[in-house]
């Protein structure tokens, strides 16, 4: 489908011709023959300068060219928060508009379609873009379809939904960018004369502001070919009447139902309810010829824009920066966290209107994100004249090319996670159209970080004079050191000891260089296993891959290789990141296998006995269990039944779905209490389900909910290739659960590949979910490793009773700031445990039982069995010893306290 522009009119007509589709267009058959200009060289990396001071501070970390004409730059801002500096970070993409070579473009879902959603990442790598972020607004239970207005290459692709507040992005076919609010005029002339209003084009059904009305009730809409799904669109509430029309000629019309399957390539089918579909059966006929016609309008001028003079346009939110200015905003910001800290995406141009501003505030482990107040500074105080705001939230993604690879990839890490990227409606691209230059040099490609013990690949790569990736004959160099902090090993450098060098790289005349830095023992501030407890049982196998957290702020998996362990009370073997209990030495109860790196000790696993409990055997289910589907069309049931066959005397739930309707991925969801959930045993080790197969070959899975909020997906089966009943177990050791957890639903999906060889209707059914978790300290377990001790001490004594006989302390109790601290090394050597002392962290960390608490020294968070916690006050250190609050002792350990104030006597009972 291409367009026709009329020069004498603002009007834009749709014809057909040679069965092309309205969709994305790939900017890969632009050549240019100009010479490159634009950005020159710059500094690539390590450039720190301060950049447009205002009331707060942008500091610039670094910037790199992508490409001939487009440039990553890395801030740090600095924004204040309860009287307090606050350091975030922020990535923003600066695109020069005067450059011929660059240019900005719509990203949609998948294969350049609405209703099928896809990851930034996904995007840019289908349509070649050296960048990008998540672009418009869209409701997450919809099809996938932006709300605002999207136009590519001169095409609309969809029409401004009728809202209140809602801007949008472009660039005109000039180079001139704009930010303005945009409605949509159109209209439908039959072959008799008469004509019907146009409400739209490629929209799915929502509620119009301000009269809050359906919008297809007695509308008229046109869906092309960009619209992927069967369904045009989902809406209950109206009964469609359909008019297909291909080379302007009518040739179907479908009176109160659809017509079957998606659009065709070569056509587009007008939708119609109500007086809209009065009018369809009264003037159009089969084979008759019709004329479809439609405009964008300024909602600020009241100018008519035709979207073929448009390069790109992309919807968005509220304005955020109007006249280098903060703007009032232009909508309610509530309903996206307006005044929370997350990550947020925005976009803007210049003064001049030369440059284009594609802006990713972080919101992960290094920056804890920004206020739309707080991005509104930051604009303003890196040059933006007018922006507005992009979908945010767990949708910020950002990628880039990096100089000499072959691929845009993640910038930074989203707040999903970087496993965790949310698949969007669209996004917006950077596109490079630069002819292939001449080798321009070499740089090194690979981690700027390794561990101890850890091999890391390095590559050398070209660029050329455009700044893109050059194939060379051959990149095979010579490599070295600037000391014995890495080794060459022939595939890569191994990590030797900590700290810095410098590796280069040189082949032939050429050669290039690059930092990299060896994390130590004194880099981090946490060793945390994935599995923070386990089963005391010879044989038994966990995962316990090993996560670092940095003093920067980072978090890195720790490689197996790099992290030694020690046992106590057990004999075990860790290797290739599992461990295995060999032997349990006699008498024991409770053991630990403790990680540490680099002299640096980490949280242990703490095993014990396990019991195995049936959690939910659908008997007497007193919480609600309900379908739902996706996409939209996907349709079912899940309820409580009476089985069949042999389960017939017991209840099962049973999850029937039907999935033929709509694209893509394909989920049935059986949702256990509503959309909360309920709670699983505590540091839960395996999962085991009673399934009834149907053989359909889809995938059935249990999803869980961590402490943090955070899905965890768990296969059942993969693929579910049996009748009958089958016990399924699922190791949970190696999910890297935060407990407390919850059981959220259990589901079958069909994944969109291959879908045609799995059945898309059947029925599962599942019973009998158990956990395994470490039983809770016996008596007898006590009796071994939790002694009865009665111990009694007095605030500012040197000494203490055990059962009656006194023994001296080195440090004495001591009340201060109405708060009562006690030596933890004495309290432990009278009532059972062990304790070890990170100097460097200043992290003491307490066995006892099956309880691991670590504290640290003047903060105020500890961790019980790698779970996070806050106290009032936090531990001290006087005369040598670790002192630390008695309320810990008493709720974390598990001893019996009694304060005696009067006496300022404190007796410890267990």
């Amino acid at each position: 489908m291409v367009v026709d522009k009329n020069q004498d009119s603002k009007w834009m007509r749709i014809v057909v011709r040679g069965g092309k589709r309205l969709a994305i267009v790939s900017l890969a058959g632009m050549i240019w023959i100009q010479p490159a200009i634009g950005w020159g060289p710059v500094p690539i990396g390590g450039t720190v300068s301060t950049a447009y001071a205002a009331s707060n501070q942008a500091v610039k970390l670094s910037e790199e060219i992508i490409t001939s004409g487009a440039k990553l730059v890395k801030y740090q801002y600095t924004v204040t928060r309860s009287g307090k500096s606050v350091k975030v970070l922020a990535d923003v993409v600066e695109v020069d508009l005067t450059n011929p070579y660059v240019s900005l473009d719509v990203m949609t879902g998948k294969g350049g379609q609405l209703t099928t959603r896809q990851s930034v990442e996904g995007m840019a790598k289908e349509t070649g873009a050296v960048a990008g972020v998540n672009g418009d607004f869209f409701a997450t239970g919809g099809q996938g379809v932006p709300m605002g207005a999207a136009v590519s290459q001169g095409t609309l692709v969809t029409s401004p939904a009728q809202l209140e507040g809602m801007y949008a992005f472009g660039v005109k076919n000039d180079g001139t960018p704009f930010i303005d609010r945009f409605g949509f005029n159109g209209t439908v002339v039959a072959e008799d004369g008469s004509s019907f209003e146009l409400a739209g084009i490629n929209q799915e059904s929502y509620v119009t502001e301000p009269d809050k009305t359906r919008s297809h009730v007695n509308k008229l809409f046109i869906y092309t070919s960009a619209w992927k799904s069967a369904q045009r669109p989902v809406d209950t509430s109206t009964t469609p009447t359909e008019v297909l029309v291909q080379g302007d000629v009518i040739t179907q019309i479908s009176i109160k139902a659809p017509i079957p399957g998606a659009v065709p390539a070569d056509g587009y089918i007008l939708r119609a309810h109500g007086t809209a579909a009065d009018f369809v059966a009264k003037h159009l006929e089969v084979g008759q010829r019709i004329d479809t016609q439609y405009e964008l309008q300024s909602l600020t001028t009241g100018n008519s824009v035709n979207p073929a003079d448009l390069k790109v346009m992309i919807g968005g939110h509220t304005l955020l920066v109007d006249q280098g200015q903060a703007s009032a905003f232009t909508r309610a910001t509530n309903s996206i966290s307006g005044g929370s800290t997350v990550a947020r995406t925005a976009v803007g141009y210049s003064k001049d209107g030369k440059t284009a501003y594609i802006i990713a505030a972080e919101k992960n482990s290094n920056s804890s994100g920004m206020t739309l107040k707080e991005l509104q500074g930051f604009m303003t105080s890196i040059g933006v004249w007018k922006g507005l705001n992009l979908d945010g939230g767990g949708s910020t993604t950002m990628v880039n090319r990096p100089l000499a690879e072959t691929s845009a990839q993640l910038t930074f890490t989203t707040s999903n996670g970087s496993a965790g990227q949310r698949a969007v409606a669209n996004g917006l691209g950077v596109f490079t159209s630069a002819p292939q230059g001449t080798l321009k040099g070499f740089k090194v490609s690979g981690s700027s970080t390794l561990l101890i013990g850890q091999t890391v690949p390095y590559a050398l790569k070209g660029y050329d004079t455009y700044y893109n990736p050059i194939a060379t004959e051959s990149t095979a160099a010579s490599w070295k050191a600037s000391n014995g902090n890495v080794k060459w090993t022939g595939s890569g450098f191994k990590g030797v000891k900590a700290g810095t060098a410098k590796i280069t790289a040189t082949n032939g005349s050429a050669s290039s260089s690059m930092e990299v830095t060896v994390l130590g023992g004194s880099d981090l501030t946490s060793l945390t296993p994935a599995t923070t407890f386990a089963p005391l049982e010879a044989g038994a196998s966990v995962s316990v891959p090993v996560t670092a957290q940095l003093k920067s702020g980072s978090t890195v998996n720790v490689p197996a290789e790099s992290v030694k362990w020690t046992f106590s009370g057990m004999k075990a073997s860790v290797k290739d990141g599992a461990l295995t209990v060999q032997s349990i030495n006699s008498g024991t109860k409770v053991a630990y296998a403790t990680p540490s790196y680099d002299g640096f000790t980490g949280t242990p696993v703490v095993l014990s006995a396990s019991t195995d409990t049936i959690w939910e055997s659908f008997e007497n289910v007193s919480y609600p269990i309900s379908f739902t589907g996706l996409p939209a069309e996907s349709q079912g049931t899940a309820a409580i039944v009476q089985g069949t066959g042999e389960r017939a005397n017991s209840k099962v739930l049973q999850l029937d779905y039907d999935l033929t309707g709509g694209t893509g991925n394909k989920f049935a969801y059986a949702q256990i209490n509503g959309t909360t959930g309920k709670e699983i045993p505590e540091n839960a080790t395996a999962m085991t389900i009673d399934l009834l197969g149907d053989a359909s070959l889809n995938w059935v899975r249990a999803e869980l909910a961590d402490a943090d909020g955070k899905p965890v997906y768990l296969d059942l089966a993969r693929p579910l290739d049996f009748t009958g009943w089958k016990t399924l177990n699922v190791d949970l050791t190696a999910a890297g659960i935060k407990y407390p957890a919850k059981l959220k639903r259990l589901y079958v999906v069909s994944v969109e590949e291959g879908q045609d060889e799995r059945m898309l209707t059947g029925s599962v059914s599942f019973d009998n979910i158990r956990f395994t978790a470490p039983a809770a300290a016996t008596e007898e377990a006590a009796a071994v490793t939790q002694p009865s001790v009665k111990a009694v001490m007095v605030v500012g004594q040197k000494s203490m009773t055990v059962d009656g006989a006194k023994q001296s302390l080195e440090v004495a109790p001591l009340l201060k700031d109405n708060t009562t601290y006690v030596p933890i090394k004495y309290v432990l050597d009278a009532f059972g445990g062990t304790s070890t002392w990170n100097n460097a962290a200043k992290k003491i960390t307490v066995k006892r039982g099956t309880n691991v608490l670590e504290l640290t020294v003047g903060e105020k968070e500890f961790f019980v069995n790698g779970t996070s916690k806050q106290a009032e006050v936090s531990p001290i250190v006087v005369g040598g010893r670790t002192l630390v609050p008695l309320r810990l002792v008493s709720e974390q350990l598990g001893i019996g306290v009694n304060w005696e104030k009067k006496t300022k006597s404190i007796t410890l009972e267990s």
